[in-house]
């Protein structure tokens, strides 16, 4: 989009306490790499009319959801799984806010997109709501957070998703954010992801701000997959920044066990070991 002459540092005041979490994918300023996320010259919606043969399940269950969430195992560092119960309780305050419509010179449209990121990300429903079976796994190391999905979007397409968020770089590139009067700068730009699943899209998101009087900085990498009509969603970071090889490493093995459950097949007790 067109800005204005300054551009703002997009940032969002990020406060230990009210628990800070969430999104780290890899980041990159072009139109992807050797990792295969994007090819150059084609479009998000030309890959939407490109799907796979079906996968010989033709519906996720609950039972098959779960098994195709990541495990400890799956993903590299200390990460440590939390109780469900703990990651279905995780909404970041900080992502609570009203983007400034002035910041953007089609105004309504533009600010409605972006508005839909920070609300998305803060309800855990990037793709919208899954239309059938749906399973969250929530994973902490340090101050980091990091969210796992995997659901079922049979009655809608989740490739209109997908869509969105390949646009969100350019739309959403840089903005404002007002709540209870503190002024947050937020930033929105591509991250790579593996060439796994039928359509994929990452982005990484900065939040700047003040929080009891210090500056803080909020890194979040998002990454979601599509598996014909299911997909995985990863969230992950904090203030110590991202965590962008945790969630292509997500990416890489989740993906393959999401495809090993919907072929009837029981996924690897080794991830490592996968390609």
């Amino acid at each position: 989009m067109t800005r204005r002459p300054y551009r703002l540092v997009r940032a969002l005041s990020c406060a230990l306490a009210a628990g800070t979490l969430l999104g780290t994918a890899a980041c990159s300023d072009d139109d992807g790499g050797d990792d295969g996320s994007r090819v150059p010259g084609v479009t998000a919606s030309q890959v939407a009319g490109e799907r796979q043969t079906p996968y010989p399940t033709a519906t996720l269950t609950t039972d098959g959801a779960r098994a195709a969430l990541i495990t400890e195992a799956d993903i590299e560092d200390d990460w440590t799984q939390v109780k469900d119960t703990e990651a279905d309780n995780w909404h970041d305050s900080l992502l609570i806010g009203t983007v400034d419509v002035s910041d953007f010179l089609t105004a309504k449209a533009q600010a409605a997109d972006c508005q839909r990121l920070l609300d998305s990300l803060f309800d855990d429903d990037l793709l919208g709501r899954p239309s059938g079976a749906s399973e969250l796994r929530g994973f902490e190391q340090g101050d980091s957070r990091l969210l796992y999905q995997v659901a079922s979007y049979e009655r809608t397409d989740p490739q209109d998703s997908l869509n969105w968020m390949a646009s969100l770089p350019e739309k959403c590139d840089q903005f404002t954010v007002t709540d209870d009067g503190e002024q947050r700068t937020v930033q929105v730009v591509e991250a790579s992801l593996p060439g796994v699943g039928d359509a994929r899209e990452g982005l990484r998101v900065t939040v700047r701000g003040r929080t009891g009087g210090a500056q803080a900085t909020l890194t979040l990498d998002v990454a979601a997959v599509r598996v014909g009509d299911d997909a995985i969603t990863v969230t992950a970071g904090g203030l110590d920044g991202g965590e962008s090889d945790s969630v292509q490493q997500a990416v890489r093995l989740g993906t393959q066990r999401l495809q090993d459950v919907l072929a009837g097949r029981t996924p690897s007790p080794n991830p490592g070991e996968v390609d």
